[in-house]
């Protein structure tokens, strides 16, 4: 597992991207394969050799103990940033946690991509939500949950009811959001190292991806893409020897 990441790292992860000093996306000159020369900290991007998102087709049965969490408190904004749907807490919220490797996590932020972006024997899903934590190191752990069509999905309708429909804008969430209620009832999973998905690419991050997906709606899942305009998914990296486990 990864040393302790860097706070540079932490303010690129946890705060709205626009704020990033260099521009970046998923199309053209700004798009994933060129990440690495866009700018000189974000070598790992093209370099790393333990890289996020992969495709999940052969494992490990480690008999991995279900997830544990206790996500009791909603979280206070709504960002679009150009990149993504971005739900985030203040400092003061740290209430929701993960339980991994006898440590506690705690639920910074989550967001989405669409289509997802770790794929499941060659398959990707509709959209994938990330939940991103961090312990009292400074250490990552993202929880992933892919999404299908189907029956609309009660705290997705919350968030999209408020979501801001022009990039750099935010709006306050009145509404509580379950973040319970975007987690599979059965929480097995797959684990593997990886990085962020974004840039910088730092590595170290504790990748947690849930074997059963959730459902919303063809609405909500067309409603998100039409604010974002356009993919919002990182490709598939090598693994290079790495193992994924269940």
């Amino acid at each position: 597992m990864a040393k302790k990441l860097n706070g540079i790292m932490l303010a690129m992860l946890l705060l709205p991207v626009a704020a990033t000093a260099s521009h970046w996306g998923y199309e053209g000159n700004e798009s994933p394969e060129h990440w690495g020369e866009l700018d000189s900290n974000w070598t790992e991007c093209q370099k790393g050799q333990n890289q996020a998102p992969v495709d999940i087709r052969e494992t490990y049965n480690v008999h991995l103990k279900p997830l544990r969490t206790q996500y009791t408190t909603s979280p206070d904004t709504l960002l679009n940033n150009g990149h993504t749907i971005q739900a985030s807490y203040n400092d003061s919220n740290t209430a929701n946690t993960l339980f991994l490797d006898n440590d506690s996590f705690t639920l910074k932020q989550f967001h989405f991509h669409a289509p997802s972006e770790n794929m499941i024997h060659g398959k990707h899903y509709p959209m994938e939500l990330h939940l991103v934590h961090q312990n009292s190191d400074g250490e990552i752990a993202v929880v992933a949950v892919m999404f299908v069509p189907g029956t609309a999905s009660t705290e997705l309708a919350k968030l999209w009811k408020v979501m801001p429909d022009h990039a750099d804008k935010s709006s306050s969430l009145l509404a509580r959001i379950d973040v319970n209620k975007l987690l599979p009832g059965d929480k097995t999973y797959w684990r593997f190292s990886g990085s962020l998905t974004t840039p910088p690419c730092s590595e170290g991050v504790r990748w947690i991806v849930m074997k059963h997906p959730l459902q919303a709606s063809a609405e909500q899942l067309a409603q998100f893409k039409s604010v974002i305009h356009h993919s919002n998914n990182r490709p598939v990296q090598k693994l290079h020897g790495r193992t994924i486990l269940e």
